[in-house]
């Protein structure tokens, strides 16, 4: 039935008219407020890395992911030689950081990326202790003591080597009761009591707080180590945290925990 002009509109009908209007309004914001808060993107960076960096990099990957809403930094490590054959063996992987550059040897350049090799830090070697030094280590010629339980890398990996390299160099045959696979092994001996001293490197010592005792090398004979920082992947979400690494948020990281710059 058709409404006389000027007649006004029964109340029934201006309800449901309004309640039409308030529905699509509501409608209309919902699904627009659906797309503005719309969760980020997920990026995953998987890091392989050598065990000394442990500390300093869980520290920046954290900073990192607090910055970077929606990249999660997945970390793994073990020794330098072991990343190396991981990778060569397929283990995904987007970034690596190797403690020495001698480590890199063995990788796969066609594994590498574009102008994807870095320097990330550098280290030295440095004597560890437990907290009360009961052996009175105070050189490396101490550690070729009989009754001193002398601790090493393995020399298959670059702490190992580097250890004798400095050894070598002071005319010193430590007394080493056994070797461990990678630093973070090695060091666990002197928190543990069971060993007296430990060849480790000064990031070690210094993650370590008041759990170990640093006892310096001198410079004539210590060993300094590049670390090499390689990415194996071109992904937008790998150049954003290589990068973020070798900023200056990145490098204190690494100072935080002991390490210099390159």
């Amino acid at each position: 039935m058709t409404r006389p002009p000027g007649r006004p509109a029964p109340a029934g009908g201006l309800a449901r008219a309004a309640a039409i209007t308030a529905t699509v309004a509501l409608t209309v914001a919902t699904l627009t407020g659906c797309g503005a808060g719309k969760a980020p993107a997920r990026h995953t960076v998987v890091v392989l890395a050598a065990s000394s960096l442990t500390e300093s990099l869980t520290a920046a990957a954290r900073d990192y992911e607090k910055s970077h809403p929606g990249t999660d930094v997945q970390l793994s490590f073990a020794s330098s030689s072991t990343v190396v054959t991981q990778v060569n063996q397929g283990a995904p992987a987007d970034l690596i950081a190797l403690a020495g550059e001698t480590a890199m040897a063995p990788l796969e350049k066609s594994r590498i990326a574009r102008d994807g090799t870095r320097t990330l830090a550098a280290n030295t070697l440095e004597i560890a202790t437990p907290p009360g030094n009961p052996g009175k280590v105070t050189t490396l010629a101490d550690l070729s003591r009989p009754a001193l339980r002398v601790v090493l890398c393995a020399a298959t990996v670059p702490c190992g080597m580097a250890a004798a390299k400095a050894l070598s160099a002071a005319g010193v045959v430590a007394h080493v009761v056994s070797y461990e696979i990678n630093v973070k092994a090695t060091l666990a001996k002197v928190q543990l009591g069971e060993a007296d001293a430990a060849i480790v490197y000064h990031s070690d010592v210094v993650s370590a707080g008041g759990r170990v005792r640093g006892v310096p090398i001198p410079a004539s004979v210590n060993q300094r180590l590049d670390y090499p920082l390689v990415r194996l992947s071109e992904d937008t979400a790998t150049v954003a945290f290589a990068a973020y690494l070798l900023s200056d948020q990145g490098h204190q990281r690494l100072r935080d925990h002991g390490f210099q710059l390159p």
